[in-house]
This record gives structure tokens, sequence and C-alpha cells, in this order.
């Protein structure tokens, strides 16, 4: 029984296309294999009788025009406060934590002796250790940080950028990069290194337009997933474009765990272009090779122009000949 009903379990390649869970199973021994001890390896369960694998899934990047990254991606962002000018918000936020001294009647003093005059004494009061009083004039604005005060003021800005594990995480989980770039208005619209590797966590379940809307979500890419393709590229040369209704996770499983052998490679939709295998087999020979095959080509195409030639000329005469024998007995008449 338990063989009966594992036979009549499919795996779907597209909506036309089913294999068996099997075949599938026999494959994915080999995958995993391949896999082991990294974190490419694919897990299956089964849910509502449908058979699924899930897993990363590497994707090439085959660029050849720009892309442009949201400047937004809606998570909260930790933005230290900005400085203001000297005499203005910047003073006010450092001067926080001393604001209760300056208020109007407060007490303090400092300590003094006969012999110092007013000017002295208010300049000691006014740089007196640990107060955070006296409002800098513009021309001090740039020696900030070499006061007490001032220190305390980045301390306090500073403590602003503290991020928990936990926000870390958020950030790294919801936020990604492509080859170090996030948005920022000099590198936001960039291509792509050619060839370099991203990976996808999906599912057997997923279509080729899922995958494709997943890639570009993770890295925030504001262009549409419908500019975009995915192709399978065979060592050989040979391109297949994967249908819209086709699951990635089971190609990459079909053609095998070894990316130098095949590997799925995102374009332009108008730019790619499929290769067949009876093409691909001749684009990797040499020039001097494929000259040759050209030659051979053109004398056997006026082999057969020739031969062409000669039989419809042999029919021209022979239906000329037929009117000529029609046309005589009326001409005797």
């Amino acid at each position: 029984l338990d063989t009966m009903s594992e036979a009549q379990i499919y795996v779907k390649l597209s909506e036309e296309k089913l294999i068996p869970k099997s075949d599938i199973l026999s494959l994915l021994r080999t995958y995993n294999c391949y896999h082991e001890g990294k974190n490419f390896q694919l897990r299956t369960r089964e849910e509502d009788g449908e058979f699924i694998l899930e897993g990363l899934l590497n994707i090439h990047w085959g660029l050849r025009r720009p892309i442009r990254l949201q400047m937004y991606d809606g998570n909260e962002r930790f933005r230290p406060n900005r400085w203001g000018s000297c005499s203005g918000s910047v003073w006010r936020s450092g001067a926080k934590k001393g604001a209760q001294s300056l208020s109007y009647g407060s007490v303090t003093n400092v300590r003094v002796n006969s012999s110092m005059t007013t000017g002295q004494v208010l300049n000691l009061l006014l740089h007196k250790p640990g107060d955070d009083a006296g409002v800098p004039e513009e021309d001090d604005c740039p020696q900030l940080l070499r006061t007490r005060s001032d220190a305390s003021f980045v301390h306090i800005q500073r403590r602003t950028k503290i991020r928990s594990a936990r926000d870390l995480q958020r950030l790294r989980t919801h936020r990604f990069s492509i080859n170090g770039h996030f948005y920022n208005h000099k590198t936001s619209v960039f291509t792509p290194a050619y060839g370099s590797v991203t990976n996808v966590r999906v599912n057997s379940s997923m279509t080729t337009g899922q995958v494709l809307n997943l890639l570009l979500h993770k890295f925030r890419v504001e262009n549409k997933s419908d500019e975009f393709v995915l192709y399978m590229v065979h060592e050989s040369g040979e391109r297949t474009r994967l249908r819209d209704d086709e699951h990635p996770l089971v190609t990459r499983v079909l053609h095998g765990p070894c990316e130098k052998i095949s590997k799925i490679l995102i374009t332009e939709a108008d730019l790619g272009e499929e290769v067949t295998y009876d093409v691909a087999q001749y684009i990797k020979l040499e020039i001097p090779v494929l000259d040759s095959f050209v030659q051979k080509l053109k004398e056997e195409e006026e082999r057969e122009i020739k031969k062409l030639t000669r039989k419809y000329s042999a029919l021209k005469a022979m239906i000329q000949h037929q009117l000529e024998d029609r046309a005589c007995p009326s001409d005797r008449a």
C-alpha cells in the first residue's frame, strides 16, 4: 500500500509536466550528497498530499543594463540626531543634561580669591569643570569637541547609534545588498557583476515568477519582475528559458547539483534568447573550424542549387514539349 501511495504522488515541474516522487527522491539523494556539509542541502515535507522540496537556490546575475534599488524599504531606521548650528539645535541637545542648573534662580559656586577681577570670576564660572553652562560663540564651533561639555554631548549622540543584537539581526534579515551595494544616491543605480551569484530560499511549489519576485524583494530592487527572466544555462552553451509556470527548484534538481555543468541565470526579458543544443554544440569551436563548416555548407548549397536547377529545367522542357504537341494538330487543321 505504501508503494502504491508513493507512486501516486508527483512533483510538478510545470502545469503540464509531473515527475514521480520516486524519481525525485533518487535525484535528491545525489543532490544532497554533493552538498553534504553545506547549507544547500534540500529538505522535504508533505503538505496536503503534495511532496515539497525546500532550501536555497543559487541564481547567477547575467544583467547587461543597470537596475535601481529602492530608496525606502519600509523598515524602521536607526538614525542619529543631526547636528544643527553651534548656537542652535546642537547646543540645546548638548545642554539638556545641564539645563536644570541653568534655570532661573539656581545656585552654583566657584572657588576664588581676593585678587581675582570680575572678568576672571566670570570666566572661571563659565568654564567650571563638570558644568555644561555657557553658550559657545560661532568662531568656537569647530573646537566644540575639545571641551568637557561637548564631549558629554558626543556621548549622548553616540548613544543613539548603539543597536541591540536583535535590532542588528532584524536589519540583516530585512535588508540585503548586491555585492555590497545598499541604497545611496551614488550607487542606487548599478549593474551587478556579470556571473556573480546570489541565493534565495524557495520551495518546489514556487513558480518562476514567484522566485523572481522573491529575489527582487530580497535586494529591494525597484524594477518590476516582468522585466527579467530566468534561464537554465549549460556548460555546452545551451540556454533554456524557464517558463512562467515552471518550478525552478525542481528544474535545478533535475539538472543536477553541479553549477559548473548547469546554472540558473537571471537576465533581461528582451535581451535573453534561447540557444538549442544543435546550435550550442558549434558555439565553442574555434573560428577556423567554424569557417571550414561554413565553406562546406556553401559548397553543399551550390550543389543543391545546381541539382534543383537541372530538375526544374527538365520539367520546363517537358511541359513546353507537351504544349507544342497539342498545338500541332490544330495548325494542321
